[in-house]
């Protein structure tokens, strides 16, 4: 995934790694002399197709409970609104979150994250948004670090306190923006923070609203990223853009608007079709007007308990192509360069290349375009987290 030929393809290619760090990519025969001399082990894959890591950049991983008993009042006719304004959705996975302690919900998001990393994926983005309450909200941001010291993976943190409003402020939702304004700070002071997050819809928080998260995230010096016209189009993507935005995500109702102040910020789309397909949506995101644009498109897993209760970003590349008509080597792109990007971690991750972190996937497949057309199985037989070998046959 770096290079002017298709999917950066390099025939017979070799690595050399250093530490946690890629030294050296291209083919078996150009490894320079100076080099040869350094290499201490060496590890033949079989002639196996060999990608970057993959990065999931949108996972809720950090929850209890689940909400299957939604799913069918869904599937009976009830709307994911109704079911929010009912006190369901998002609110029921508080109560659940709230009454479960910081190992509880480690072994949870544990497992769900051992799911992605047997799967490839070697680097991910965990929000936190189901404790809604300063203290829950930080237990949630402290497991999401201690999932990256306990894999090995690399976890970026992000805050999104401005998920949903909690019962005790019903009526109230300004209040609550001061009160998830005012956690940041200590939040950031701990350590625990990398972006700040806002659900900005119809059954999130207005535009307004979402101004005050990010002055708050801006003043201290945090990134934001915005979950952005998935229902309706509240112009939050361009108000996002105006932040210099990392990703908004969702997009399904991203207006021309929006799309050119994305353009123009170099924020990345981020798509979620497995959340667009589990809510039956019918809205397509605005695909080609992107492509047309020039704004990178970035895929992800969405895993949460509502919308997206799946585990597998290899299903959501298969499902952005044949729902949004992305490409496989787009979709790949969007796992890997784009989604650093939308991580801002383009400069060390998504990429095989010299002073990249050595995170890489052998996969028994011949070409990178089945790992978009396969779905149901895990082709991953080697996955490399910093030079370090985590599975194989």
């Amino acid at each position: 995934m770096d290079g002017a030929t298709p999917y950066g393809w390099l025939p017979d290619g070799a690595l050399l790694t250093q530490g946690d760090t890629l030294r050296w990519v291209g083919p078996m025969s150009g490894l320079p002399a100076d080099l040869r001399g350094h290499i201490t082990d060496e590890v033949d894959l079989g002639d196996r197709l060999v990608t970057p890591g993959l990065i999931d950049a949108h996972t809720h991983l950090v929850y209890a409970g689940d909400r299957a008993r939604e799913f069918e009042r869904r599937l009976q006719g009830a709307t994911y609104e109704e079911i929010a304004r009912a006190g369901g959705g998002i609110r029921s996975t508080v109560a659940a979150t709230r009454a479960a302690s910081e190992d509880e919900l480690l072994a949870l998001a544990l497992a769900r994250a051992r799911q992605l990393l047997a799967e490839g994926v070697t680097t991910l983005e965990i929000k936190s948004g189901y404790g809604l309450d300063a203290d829950t909200e930080a237990r949630c941001l402290r497991v999401a670090r201690r999932v990256g010291s306990a894999l090995g993976v690399t976890v970026r943190s992000t805050s999104l306190g401005a998920h949903a409003l909690p019962p005790e402020y019903d009526g109230r939702p300004d209040d609550y923006i001061d009160a998830v304004a005012a956690w940041l700070p200590a939040q950031a002071a701990a350590g625990l923070l990398d972006a700040v997050d806002v659900f900005c819809d119809t059954i999130g928080f207005t535009p307004a609203q979402t101004r005050r998260v990010f002055d708050a995230a801006r003043a201290l010096g945090l990134p934001v990223k915005l979950h952005a016209e998935q229902l309706s189009n509240q112009e939050g993507a361009a108000l996002a853009a105006g932040y210099g935005a990392l990703s908004c995500d969702h997009i399904e109702h991203l207006s021309a608007s929006g799309i050119a102040a994305m353009a123009q910020a170099g924020t990345v789309a981020m798509l979620l079709p497995t959340a667009y397909y589990f809510l039956r949506d019918t809205h397509l995101p605005p695909v080609q007007a992107l492509r047309e644009a020039g704004v990178p498109i970035a895929v992800a897993s969405d895993h949460n308990p509502g919308s997206s209760p799946g585990l597998s970003l290899l299903l959501a590349m298969n499902m952005a192509c044949t729902l949004f008509r992305l490409t496989p080597e787009e979709a790949l792109a969007g796992t890997t360069v784009h989604a650093a990007r939308a991580l801002g971690l383009q400069a060390t991750h998504g990429r095989l290349a010299a002073g990249c972190r050595a995170d890489f996937v052998a996969w028994n497949l011949n070409h990178p375009a089945e790992l978009s057309y396969w779905f149901g199985h895990r082709p991953a037989q080697r996955v490399v987290l910093g030079g370090r070998s985590v599975s194989n046959d």
